[in-house]
């Protein structure tokens, strides 16, 4: 009996010491996983990421202020668009991580012949689409062919790049095996291979454009670090981590969500709110307020753009050069900088920056002056019509606020007496209706796809691009002599003259009102790391992580 009670007295005292063991045992891996977990959101200078002792996947909520239009990089011009599909798609080259020098993308080396007409890429092996389909030479080429061989009216970028007076600069592109492929033009041209690291350029998964024929836009298919999921249109854009990405250890996100918020004012509420983790176009007013909260952090992208107010050449009364000299001096470009842009823009003289080669400091931008403006409207015989006067309905890099700056463009134009109305539409619509030359005055800009003079006073403003990126419909036939000069002068110091006597001749002209080149703002939680943003607009999100 005693040793039963001895017994039952023993097994008591083992139970409660197991338990008390299980208990510590329990801590103890508590405590190892939560400081494993802030090892790993912390290591933000590694290339891999080791998620695998979180259960929380790593997910980025962009708010930005449109939708895309496209998910076809090939046949959109937009920067929302590109937002999404530089992260989808890769190009043959890349640019560095914060300006526009040429490193290996798909491409990983290549060679260029003497005489400036032959480029042979060697290819990145093991790469794959995220429709399993094998990336290769004969995928580049068949990517290629379809942007030449499409519609010149669908394939804005392609034929502003790579055509010239009606010639396919791209003569013929070939294979030399599975990961070499042989691009062979028909005239030198000197921004080749900034052109093809240019974002429209990112190669799809022929299984999948040639299925999806005008489709594709809607269910993308690249090579990106991320792959396309779901599109709510006017709401938000996912993209999720592609699991068999060939650059090992990215991307460190699980997901990216884009969502369209228009307002400026209320995507930093939804910042503020922590509802959203990152934001651009965040006004140049709101600048202060992101630096004094201490959970946020202020981003600058390096500047790269030009924000106009274009006029459409055709259309009178700017058929006339003496009336658009008239509204180059009729509006107080200073007063819209002082007003809009808090100190972070700069009056713009020229249709490109400064920070471009081939600039043209010797211009200086039209001094604001009602009387001389008076003056050349009385001169070229104007007769007071009103005018529609289009205001961006959605905050661009280069103009945060499209309405209110209209508004005072308006009031500008009223004083000189041009009377305006201001119209707007839905932005994909605006672009359409701008592109074919349907407005009177139109605001919109430009933000550099390259780093190169020919990216944007040839695409923007040379006779060939009529109908794409040259909106405001003006044609000079000097100009565009010098425009496809420069284009295959591989000496420097004379390629930068003749751009230099091309700024000339369109300050003259006038075709536009160049406004600012703006210093654009971003925001993000203070978590946010290692987002690096791009002058051309277009992020590479792959080496993002949130802490």
């Amino acid at each position: 009996m005693r040793k039963g009670k001895l017994y039952l007295v023993s097994l008591m005292m083992l139970l409660i010491m197991s338990l008390f063991l299980a208990a510590c045992g329990a801590d103890d891996a508590e405590t190892s996983s939560s400081e494993t977990n802030n090892d790993s959101s912390t290591n933000t200078d590694s290339n891999t990421t080791d998620n695998s002792s979180s259960s929380t996947p790593q997910v980025l909520v962009f708010g930005r202020g449109a939708d895309s239009v496209s998910l076809d990089p090939g046949i959109v011009t937009d920067g929302e668009s590109f937002k999404v599909t530089q992260n989808v798609f890769e190009t043959l080259l890349n640019f560095g991580e914060q300006d526009t020098t040429i490193n290996p993308g798909l491409a990983k080396e290549w060679e260029v012949s003497e005489d400036g007409l032959t480029y042979t890429f060697q290819l990145q092996e093991g790469v794959k689409f995220h429709d399993g389909t094998d990336f290769n030479a004969d995928a580049v080429i068949k990517n290629i062919n379809r942007w030449k061989g499409g519609k010149e009216e669908d394939y804005y970028y392609f034929n502003s790049m790579f055509k010239a007076e009606g010639e396919d600069i791209i003569k013929d592109v070939t294979a030399e095996g599975d990961h070499t492929v042989v691009f062979t033009l028909s005239r030198p041209q000197a921004p080749f291979l900034k052109n093809l690291a240019m974002s429209p350029f990112g190669i799809g998964s022929p299984t999948a454009f040639e299925a999806a024929g005008d489709k594709f836009g809607d269910n993308p298919v690249g090579t990106g670090p991320f792959k396309f999921t779901d599109w709510k249109r006017n709401d938000s854009i996912t993209i999720e981590k592609f699991e068999d990405y060939w650059q090992e250890g990215l991307p460190k996100l699980d997901k990216v969500i884009f969502r369209s918020i228009p307002d400026n004012s209320a995507r930093l509420n939804e910042l503020m709110a922590g509802n959203i983790d990152l934001a651009d176009g965040i006004n140049p007013s709101d600048g202060k307020t992101v630096e004094g909260d201490s959970t946020l952090q202020l981003i600058e992208r390096p500047s790269m753009n030009i924000g106009y107010l274009g006029l459409t050449n055709t259309r009178a009364p700017f058929d006339n050069k003496l009336v658009r000299q008239a509204v180059n001096y009729a509006i107080d470009k200073q007063a819209i900088v002082d007003a809009f842009f808090e100190g972070r823009a700069e009056v713009a003289a020229n249709p490109m920056p400064s920070s471009i080669s081939g600039y043209n400091d010797a211009i200086s931008p039209y001094p604001y002056d009602p009387e001389k403006a008076k003056s050349l409207l009385a001169e070229a015989g104007y007769d007071g019509k009103e005018i529609e006067l289009w205001a961006m309905p959605v905050p661009r890099p280069y103009m945060p606020d499209g309405a209110k700056v209209a508004e005072v463009i308006q009031k500008n134009l009223e004083d000189v007496g041009i009377p305006s109305k201001i119209v707007t539409f839905e932005w994909a619509t605006y672009l359409e209706k701008a592109k074919n030359g349907e407005a009177d005055a139109f605001m919109l800009g430009w933000t550099g796809d390259n780093g190169d003079a020919d990216n944007f006073i040839y695409t923007l403003l040379d006779k060939d691009n009529i109908g794409s990126n040259n909106y405001a419909f003006y044609s000079n036939e000097e100009v565009h002599e010098l425009l496809i000069q420069a284009q295959s002068e591989t000496d420097e110091n004379v390629r930068n003259e003749l751009y230099k006597k091309a700024q000339e001749i369109i300050h003259d002209d006038a075709p536009w009102v160049p406004l600012a080149h703006s210093t654009p703002l971003l925001a993000a939680k203070a978590g946010v790391k290692d987002f690096k943003p791009h002058p051309t607009g277009s992020d590479k999100l792959d080496k993002v992580s949130m802490e």
